[in-house]
């Protein structure tokens, strides 16, 4: 998907969007990048200016419990306002947006589908902005890492297969002392 580097040109800057970031780029040399499991990101891009940025959240919305105020970075329905807002505060046009949303993986079995639930919010959230979702790379069991270069709306997206991602062992349980103990 990214052309051949340049040997002679300038070395591309490298920026890591964490979660709860929203970050927007003109620059031709730079480079978005993120890893995801059941979080989601959105890559907006304006064909016509040649901007683009990227969000990443952790969860589509606050719990019906939580008041409007109280939202937060880290929720979908807060960081794609302010991805959208950033990238028109920049000279891109609404009507010219397309996006790409990868992530939204379901990692561990038995748990909430916290993965399905942010990627359904994504897809919904665009389509009531009247946003084109071009590409998609949503759902299953495994953990992506997306590199994305705003400047030409170019996108890589690499997963990582269960079996060679890195095993998570639980914490080894103390072994019961045994002997005698001498107080003094």
């Amino acid at each position: 998907m990214f052309e051949k580097p340049v040997i002679n040109g300038p070395p591309l800057t490298r920026l890591t969007i964490m979660q709860g970031q929203a970050r927007v780029s003109a620059g031709p040399r730079v480079e978005f990048s993120t890893v995801l499991g059941s979080c989601v990101a959105t890559c907006l891009y304006d064909p016509a200016i040649e901007l683009g940025g990227m969000n990443h959240f952790l969860l589509a919305q606050p719990v019906a419990t939580r008041s409007v105020s109280e939202a937060d970075e880290h929720y979908g329905v807060y960081l794609m306002e302010v991805l959208i807002n950033e990238m028109l505060a920049h000279g891109a046009s609404k009507a010219n947006l397309r996006a790409h949303l990868y992530g939204g993986a379901n990692l561990h079995s038995g748990m909430a589908r916290i993965g399905t639930m942010n990627a359904d919010f994504a897809r919904s959230f665009l389509a009531r902005e009247g946003i084109p979702l071009v590409r998609e790379d949503l759902g299953g069991v495994n953990a992506r890492r997306v590199d994305f270069r705003p400047a030409s709306g170019q996108v890589r997206c690499r997963t990582v297969e269960p079996a060679l991602a890195p095993a998570i062992e639980p914490a080894p349980r103390p072994q019961m002392a045994c002997g005698d103990v001498e107080l003094f």
